[in-house]
C-alpha cells in the first residue's frame, strides 16, 4: 500500500493521530483545486499541474469559484429545509464557506463528517477543527470508491445518526472516477444506506461544448493520483436514480438557486450540479 494511504479509515480528530508520509512528487485533485481557488496548501507539482489547466482554459480559477458558491447555497438549501447533518465526500482543503461554517450559521450544532482520501486534506482539517465538539465534527481518510468504508466507519457513525435524514455532499469528486469504476454504483450505495428525507449533492465538470479545449485542460490531472473525466448532463442527471431533484434540477451551477440575477455568461462555468431528495 502507498504510504499516503496507510491511515485509511482513521479519524485524524481522534488523540495521538500521526500523519502518514506524504508524497510530494504527485500532484493530488484537492491540492490542485486548492491552487486554482487561491490557497496556498499545496505543493510545486500541484501548482504545475494548475498551470497546465490555466494555459488551456483560462476561466478554471472562476469555475472552481463558482462551484464553491454552489456549495454553500446548497447546503444553505438543505439546512433550511430541515437536514442538519452532513457527509461530505471528497472535502478538499477546508476553508472559508466549507460545509460546517455555511451550516453552523443557520443550525449551529449541525453536524459534518469531512471525507477525503488526501493526508494533506486531513492534516489541515486537524488543525483547521481542532477542538472542535467531538460529538458533532469528524475527519476521516476513506475514498468513495469503497462506500462500506466510509458507511460502516466508526467515526462516521459516531456524528451520524443514519435514523435521521442526512445530506451527502460529492461536489466536484466524481469527476475522478473512471467509467470503470462505476460512479453509479458508488452513489447508488450511499443513496441505499440513506433514510428518507436525505439528499445528494452532486456538481460535476463538463468539457462546455469544447471537447479539445476540455482535453487540452483534464491533461493537467494525468499524472495526479486520480485523473478527470467529465460527463454530459444526461450522465450527470442520471447520477440522482432514485432521487427527486430540486428545481431547476441539475444545471450550470452558477443556474442552481442563484442568490439574486446569475452572471450572464454562466454558459463559461464547465460545472453542472444539483440536489435531489430521498423520499
Amino acid at each position: 500500500m502507498d504510504e499516503t494511504m496507510a491511515k485509511l479509515g482513521e479519524d485524524p480528530l481522534s488523540p495521538g493521530w500521526e500523519p502518514p508520509l506524504i508524497d510530494t512528487t504527485k500532484a493530488h485533485p484537492a491540492r490542485i483545486y486548492d491552487c486554482l481557488l487561491g490557497g496556498k496548501d499545496h505543493f510545486d507539482v500541484d501548482r504545475q499541474a494548475a498551470e497546465v489547466v490555466l494555459k488551456a482554459l483560462p476561466g478554471a480559477k472562476e469555475m472552481v469559484q463558482e462551484n464553491r458558491a454552489f456549495l454553500g447555497r446548497a447546503v444553505r438549501h438543505l439546512v433550511e429545509a430541515g437536514i442538519t447533518q452532513f457527509l461530505d465526500i471528497g472535502t478538499g482543503i477546508p476553508g472559508p464557506g466549507n460545509t460546517g461554517d455555511v451550516a453552523r450559521s443557520i443550525h449551529p450544532d449541525a453536524r459534518v463528517v469531512y471525507v477525503d482520501y488526501d493526508p494533506v486534506v486531513a492534516v489541515h482539517s486537524r488543525a483547521l477543527l481542532a477542538g472542535a465538539d467531538p460529538a458533532l465534527t469528524a475527519i476521516v481518510v476513506a475514498d468513495v470508491r469503497d462506500p462500506a468504508s466510509i458507511l460502516d466507519n466508526a467515526a462516521v457513525r459516531g456524528v451520524l445518526d443514519f435514523d435521521r435524514p442526512i445530506a451527502v455532499l460529492m461536489v466536484a469528486l466524481l469527476h475522478f472516477i473512471k467509467p470503470e469504476e462505476d460512479a453509479h454504483g458508488i452513489v447508488a450505495a450511499f443513496r441505499d444506506a440513506l433514510p428518507p428525507g436525505s439528499a445528494l449533492v452532486i456538481s460535476h465538470g463538463t468539457d462546455g461544448g469544447d471537447p479539445q479545449t476540455s482535453a487540452e485542460a483534464r491533461k493537467g490531472w494525468d499524472n495526479a493520483t486520480s485523473q478527470f473525466t467529465v460527463r454530459d448532463r444526461e450522465g450527470i442527471t442520471a447520477l440522482f436514480d432514485g432521487l427527486e431533484l430540486v428545481e431547476p434540477g441539475v444545471v450550470n451551477v452558477p443556474l442552481w438557486r442563484p442568490d439574486g440575477t446569475a452572471r450572464e455568461d454562466w454558459a463559461a462555468i464547465w460545472f453542472d450540479g444539483g440536489v435531489g431528495f430521498k423520499r
